[in-house]
């Protein structure tokens, strides 16, 4: 079929990366902005604009507030069938209370799990999550999207498609096959120091983009490697979900003798018991972390069979001084403060498991790293890209004399995806400044109607990158590229200006201020603005020049 092994890779590579750029394209974009997504929730929420906070005391702050926290109407609907009967109008016994925050959060993330009375399995609860200023314990509104961490993030892993893990398994099959065109983009180049770090920016737009896709894949080749293998091992136990299925029985058996080993209950003991001062039990924690020579900074604080004679604390360090991600966690006794157990230290897989997990979601306090990891993502999004490109330059006039509409799919499809998704995006941003805090009644919550905005934006950017595509079915350049272009550069000024007009907050402040979080933002935008406007002005130079016979021999080489 081939007439050689390089072939072969070359055939794979082309159509294994048109088939599944346009996922990476999602994932490495919005796996970028999620590298500083505490930083986008602050600019999406005023109400944040405030700098992170360590935890708070437990005693005095945390423990009132848990104890009005209830479920709310969307958990006791997802509930319900799985109950004989009608739910309780409260849940009064917890199982579960827990405190999370990192070095970047100005907010506090509180959880809580209640068991359900008449549960058709006993392992059934019930939970209730709160966002709250740890300076105050004041909760913040519910109806607040977290734009980094709670849409951006979650995105890039999932694409939102949560039906039966649909998104995770299509993400998990592309970062496959982007191994895959790692290793055959590398093969099929024969000088690959020639070929693989060559730009010649002002030769043919096939020739130009070509080269871009080689550079940009080869400079950040251990980035894109490692955060696609990385990616496959954090959600290793959806794609193989043994645990869930053939090894139940073990697994429950393994967490019961789990119990017996390391002192720390199972289940409840069924007999009400006090709580001790958890304050003594985080100081204790911190005095042993500090004897190890470890910063002292609490990551995690979970109580576990709140109120039971089996209740225990468990005080987990926030663990920024590395890069794997572990918590060093220690346990005590809930109603005396006793300790039970002190982590040890991990097995050499669990360390490699550590490493590789915490390489991929970057807890460390590490801000030069931080701004590598966004500049590879954007490296991965200029290779798909140029990729895409590529493949429609090489085509499209042998298309339009075959009369055959390839070209232009894939042109209209790239259109979407590269420019589209960031029309989608600025567009999200600017409704996060104009929406008003209180939606009139019976309209979706205001975190809905931002969505709502977004993906309204990504349709219609499709339906236009469809509409202006129909001049690359006759061999020229689509206009929508362009058109776009100045789209994005026009909202990517916008929002800075809204939410200098919405906060207060402009640019002169928030540096003169040294509050980076908001203006990194404006400044990201900024700068992104005037990178699509100088990108529409090199396509409307582009589309003026005229075919040359160069071009047209250089498509016939690749053709």
């Amino acid at each position: 079929m081939f007439p050689n092994f390089r072939h072969s890779m070359a055939w794979l590579h082309t159509w294994f990366g048109l088939a599944l750029g346009f996922v990476l394209m999602v994932v490495f974009f919005f796996g970028s902005l999620s590298v500083f997504d505490r930083e986008i929730d602050r600019w999406a929420i005023p109400d944040t604009r405030f700098e992170p906070q360590p935890m708070p005391s437990f005693d005095k702050m945390l423990r009132p507030v848990f104890e009005t926290m209830q479920p709310d109407a969307a958990a006791r609907a997802a509930t319900a069938p799985l109950v004989d009967g009608p739910l309780p109008e409260r849940f009064d016994t917890p199982r579960s209370w827990g405190a999370y925050t990192t070095h970047r959060d100005p907010v506090l993330l509180l959880f809580a799990g209640y068991e359900v009375p008449g549960a058709k399995d006993h392992e059934t609860a019930i939970y209730a999550n709160r966002t709250v200023d740890p300076r105050t314990g004041e909760a913040l509104p519910t109806d607040r999207l977290k734009l980094g961490s709670e849409f951006f993030y979650p995105l890039h892993y999932s694409l939102s498609l949560d039906w039966k893990n649909v998104g995770y398994w299509i993400v998990g099959f592309s970062a496959l096959m982007m191994l895959m065109a790692l290793v055959t983009g590398v093969i099929m180049h024969r000088k690959i120091f020639r070929e693989l770090f060559t730009f010649r920016p002002k030769k043919t737009t096939q020739r130009s983009m070509l080269d871009m896709h080689n550079l940009t894949g080869v400079v950040a080749l251990p980035f894109h490697f490692f955060f696609a293998f990385t990616g496959l091992v954090i959600f290793a136990y959806i794609y193989f979900p043994v645990t869930h299925t053939q090894l139940t029985p073990l697994h429950d058996r393994h967490e019961q003798i789990e119990a017996r080993e390391t002192g720390l209950p199972h289940d409840r003991a069924g007999v009400a018991a006090p709580m001790a001062s958890v304050d003594a039990m985080v100081a204790e924690a911190q005095r042993r972390w500090a004897a190890k020579g470890m910063g002292g900074a609490v990551g995690y604080l979970n109580v576990q069979h709140v109120g039971d004679a089996n209740g225990y604390v468990s005080v987990y360090r926030a663990g920024t001084d590395r890069v794997q991600l572990t918590g060093e966690g220690i346990h005590f006794k809930l109603s005396t403060g006793e300790l039970l157990r002190e982590d040890p230290p991990p097995t050499l897989v669990a360390r490699i498991n550590e490493f590789l997990t915490g390489l991929h979601l970057q807890h460390f306090k590490h801000w030069l790293l931080r701004w590598l990891y966004v500049l590879g993502g954007l490296s991965g999004c200029a290779c798909i890209a140029t990729g895409l490109f590529f493949f429609v330059e090489k085509r499209k006039r042998h298309h339009a004399k075959q009369g055959v509409s390839g070209a232009r799919v894939v042109d209209a499809l790239a259109v979407t995806v590269v420019t589209g998704m960031l029309v989608a995006t600025l567009s999200l941003l600017i409704a996060n400044r104009l929406l008003p805090d209180v939606m009139p009644a019976g309209w979706p919550l205001r975190g809905a109607m931002e969505k709502y905005c977004f993906w309204g934006a990504w349709v219609l950017a499709a339906v236009h990158g469809w509409w202006r595509t129909a001049s690359v079915a006759e061999g020229r350049l689509a206009p929508a590229w362009r058109e776009q272009c100045l789209a994005i550069a026009v909202l990517a000024v916008v929002a800075p200006v809204l939410n200098w007009i919405t906060t207060g907050d402009h640019l002169l402040r928030t540096i003169g201020n040294g509050y980076w979080p908001v203006a990194g933002a404006d400044l990201f935008m900024l700068a992104s603005a005037a990178l699509a406007f100088m990108a529409a002005r090199k396509l409307q130079a582009r589309a003026a020049r005229p075919v040359t016979a160069g071009n047209v021999k250089l498509e016939a080489k690749h053709a």
